[in-house]
């Protein structure tokens, strides 16, 4: 444990500053060591200890309001989290709270995984006397937040299972797989360990319950809270069935747009409190992320009927135009079932860019290859293109469209046509 000097006299926590020499060391004298480093908006750059030297809470801790738990995995070099100060001056930023960074780097730092493994458990319950001394004070089991990373994960989870799954609630980014996956729920973070816990994956060996396609869990939670992406998912039965729109509705949340990833994930309480009314709910979700931080993607869907028969084995490419005149190409999944007449098919659509004023539509049509024919017209009845990522936004039609295949026609959409009744 550091200390430095802050401008208010009273020194500052600082997190354990360790290195590959303590793995080494950590081979034949293993040592675990757990320091509470608090943060507030009345200390926003200078740690303090969540409790004085004579037990007393730190004055600057709010019992009344919500207290985020910031809990970091394995660290075999010993460094120092490279996203922590960047997160604690996010969250405090979004929000008046309490923010705790739980600093067990003595006990990660070894070349021992399952050492570490071992003292997760360890951390566990040193912590939860700590939280029996804060609701002593008066503090909240509900106002709790845990945010674990990889081992830190199932840390919140064992916290969890101490005080019976009323957390209010967990969030667990990359949890740890090796030791952990296929593991009865007692041994491993599970759902029922909190109030409400959400967990982004990127490896789908390990827990699923949101699934993104690339290793930067913690990255993309920060994103959630310091850009105005919409990191909207979807309640989806397999990644398969994402892939093919299969679950573009997001079923029961669609009356609050789709599930969002993140710190907003929060918002989800309410629909599912109303789902679990016959006892706790595992929901699945599903997203793709750009590859570039802030990570954002836009979602449309494209719905189409047809007047008959011929198109139904064809696929199409979109394009959108806006009125600034910037056109993309969209990754476009596949239909969720074949071009059926006055059948409507779905076709999820993936932008890298938010496109607010569409101005035109590009649409090409592409027959199976054992069904070419270059002169042959295709129609279609009605198409309509829905924002998901922007569910306000209302949606833009265009009816009676006529295609050749494989040449594009760029489509100026209107308002849709309310149905009759």
């Amino acid at each position: 444990m550091c200390w430095v000097k802050s401008e208010n006299k009273r020194p500052c926590l600082e997190f354990s500053h360790l290195s590959i020499k303590d793995s080494f060391r950590d081979l034949f004298i293993p040592r675990i060591e757990i320091i509470l480093m608090m943060y507030t908006r009345n200390n926003l750059n200078c740690a303090e200890p969540l409790f004085e030297h004579n037990n007393s809470l730190n004055v600057n801790f709010n019992t009344q309001k919500k207290t985020v738990w910031l809990v970091h995995g394995y660290r075999p070099m010993g460094s120092i989290p490279s996203w922590l100060q960047n997160f604690v001056s996010i969250l405090l930023n979004e929000e008046d709270m309490n923010v705790i960074v739980v600093d067990w780097n003595r006990g990660a730092t070894t070349f021992i995984y399952d050492r570490a493994v071992k003292n997760t458990r360890k951390v566990a319950v040193s912590l939860s006397g700590h939280i029996k001394n804060l609701l002593k004070h008066g503090a909240s089991l509900d106002n709790f937040h845990f945010i674990g990373m990889s081992l830190g994960a199932h840390i919140s989870g064992f916290v969890g299972k101490i005080f019976h799954g009323q957390l209010g609630r967990i969030t667990g980014l990359d949890p740890a797989g090796p030791k952990f996956s296929r593991k009865p729920p007692y041994k491993r973070l599970d759902y029922t360990d909190a109030k409400f816990v959400d967990v982004i994956h990127s490896n789908s060996n390990g827990i699923k319950f949101i699934k993104c396609n690339h290793e930067r869990a913690v990255h993309l939670f920060m994103a959630s809270l310091e850009t105005n992406c919409n990191f909207i998912s979807f309640p989806c039965h397999s990644y398969k069935d994402y892939k093919t729109s299969l679950c573009v509705d997001c079923d029961s949340f669609k009356e609050k747009s789709c599930p969002w990833l993140g710190y907003q994930a929060k918002l989800l309480k309410d629909v599912l409190k109303e789902r679990m009314k016959g006892g706790p709910v595992r929901t699945t979700v599903f997203l793709d992320t750009s590859g570039i931080y802030p990570f954002c993607t836009y979602y449309f869907v494209l719905s189409i009927i047809v007047p008959d028969k011929t198109m139904m084995d064809g696929s199409f490419s979109l394009k959108l135009l806006n009125q600034l005149g910037m056109m993309e190409e969209s990754r476009f999944y596949k239909k969720n079932k074949p071009l059926c007449k006055l059948q409507e098919v779905k076709i999820l659509a993936q932008f890298y860019n938010d496109f607010a004023n569409i101005s035109s539509i590009g649409l090409t049509y592409f027959q199976s290859s054992n069904l070419q024919c270059s002169t042959c017209t295709y129609k279609i009845q009605s198409l309509m293109l829905k924002s998901l990522t922007y569910p306000e936004r209302p949606p833009l039609c265009k009816y009676n469209i006529v295609l050749k295949e494989r040449e594009e026609v760029f489509l100026n959409p209107n308002a849709c046509t309310p149905k009759k009744t």
